[in-house]
């Protein structure tokens, strides 16, 4: 047997260098200085909210990765990682003010190449059907919940990941099944969606349907203006227009998770492998024997509410949190929180000649949505609102009542279980969950400029960074997400 050597991987399973962090309040999708140099293991945002899907009441779940992908690129492309454990996880009961997950949602990749004689990597021609001949690059994966308090997994089931949006070779994304053209627009129905996304969308046992695959980027700010000293701009240009992410999707019946009485909380990771063993080069001809990653999985990024490590986080404690688990925000990190640097800078740089400033400490409100740093969501609540493109789309509105600010644009929901802000009132978007659509930019920024601490809050401005509006429509059905842009038609602006 030839020799065996093995590499451990140090801090993020690979030699990253360090990525100089500004001061910012907006989700860049390079929240901490390492994990920027691993893409495919770099989370970008994580959605919770409850809908009804085939009439079944459920909680939608979803983790972008693999951020600022240029649509259509070559002859290699962008995909899922085989050696990354994606993971969603959801606490609830006593688990969600102890930060612990009580059951986690695994993605496991494979992927396969059905002609490595060419260097035709990805598009062998027309993909017709997801998986079929032309597809040269297929990844499938499966799904495995964990149920943490009785140590059990059950296999959901298994989903093919499609095509990216290249053009010509993958026609159905786009306007006119014409690869020629942009890609479509977001729809209001699941008949109307394009061919590979349908294909795509994957029953599982018990209920549960999922996706994965590539679509275009929902976030939505003025990146640039913001890490140019804060110096924004009016109207602000939205940094994300024009790029892709990787998606990985999930519904959850809520029987699966004891019912719709309770709030939950819901955040995501990303781990590698803790060693690498290498074989010797002439052994390397023998698929067997290929170089392979082993050992524990190590956690190498954390996501769950937008903006609380690259805006609150100092840059000393960034990579910590990336490998750390909400069970310790509260000793670790609730101090950035409760005292956000971000409010000094705003009063700072941006409120210097207001008449009022934002509370500098003892911030408990803004404690209250980040520690521990999970998504909370109120299950009881009927379906929230979604968007689509607009209160004046023409196809598909957003929905009567949506506001991208949620309960800042009059958004709200009823809950059954909590009083809420008086009757049972939350947010119709986030802190309360988070769809897409939500200007998490517009609203946090908000939040830390008030006062929620009191009753009823106390809301000077409503903040802006100039971009109010996502360069595609949504869909308002699962996946929700934007169709991917059409690497042969697209633009940055």
């Amino acid at each position: 047997m030839k020799k065996k050597i093995t590499v451990l991987h140090r801090g993020v399973a690979a030699v990253l260098a360090a990525l100089l962090a500004s001061p910012a309040f907006a989700s860049s999708h390079m929240d901490a200085p390492l994990i920027t140099r691993d893409p495919s293991a770099n989370t970008t945002d994580v959605y919770a909210f409850v809908q009804n899907e085939n009439g079944v009441k459920v909680l939608v779940t979803a983790l972008g990765v693999y951020p600022h992908q240029e649509p259509g690129i070559g002859p290699n492309k962008y995909n899922f990682d085989d050696n990354v454990l994606y993971e969603i996880h959801v606490a609830t009961g006593s688990d969600l003010a102890a930060g612990k997950p009580t059951f986690s949602y695994q993605f496991k990749f494979e992927t396969k190449l059905k002609n490595d004689r060419t260097i035709l990597q990805s598009y062998l021609g027309v993909i017709n059907d997801i998986g079929d001949a032309a597809q040269n690059l297929t990844q499938t994966y499966t799904v495995t919940k964990v149920t943490h308090r009785k140590h059990k997994s059950t296999v959901l089931g298994s989903g093919v990941v499609p095509p990216n949006n290249q053009g010509i070779a993958t026609p159905f994304y786009n306007q006119g099944d014409n690869g020629e053209n942009p890609a479509r627009d977001g729809v209001a129905t699941a008949a109307e969606l394009d061919k590979y996304t349908k294909q795509a969308i994957t029953p599982l046992s018990n209920g549960y349907i999922a996706f994965a695959g590539q679509r275009d980027d929902g976030f939505y700010a003025d990146i640039q203006s913001v890490f140019d000293l804060l110096q924004l701009r009016s109207p602000g240009k939205d940094s994300q227009a024009g790029f892709n992410i990787h998606l990985m999707e999930l519904a959850i019946p809520l029987s699966e998770l004891g019912g719709d009485q309770q709030v939950v909380g819901v955040y995501a990771t990303t781990s590698r492998r803790q060693v690498r063993i290498v074989k010797d080069d002439d052994d390397k001809g023998k698929d067997k024997d290929k170089d392979k990653d082993a050992g524990h999985w190590v956690q190498v990024a954390r996501q769950g509410n937008p903006l609380f490590n690259e805006g609150l986080v100092a840059i000393e404690d960034k990579d910590l949190y990336s490998r750390t688990s909400p069970s310790q925000d509260h000793s670790l990190f609730r101090k950035y929180a409760e005292n956000p640097e971000l409010c000094k800078l705003i009063n700072l740089i941006v409120l210097k000649n207001a008449p009022f400033k934002a509370p500098e400490s003892g911030r408990s409100d803004i404690a209250g949505i980040y520690i521990p740093d999970l998504i909370k969501v109120d299950l009881s609540t009927g379906p929230c609102r979604l968007a689509g493109g607009g209160p004046n789309h023409p196809t598909n509105k957003d929905d009567a009542g949506y506001s991208r600010l949620g309960i800042f644009g009059g958004d709200v929901l009823t809950s059954t279980i909590q009083p809420g802000f008086g009757g049972g009132v939350v947010p119709g978007g986030w802190p309360n969950g988070r769809r897409f659509g939500d200007d998490v930019v517009d609203i946090a920024i908000t939040a830390l400029i008030g006062d929620l601490r009191v009753n009823p809050p106390v809301i000077p401005i409503v903040a802006s960074d100039g971009v109010d509006a996502n360069d595609m429509a949504f869909n308002k059905v699962f996946p929700y997400e934007s169709t991917p842009q059409n690497g042969r038609n697209h633009t940055h602006h």
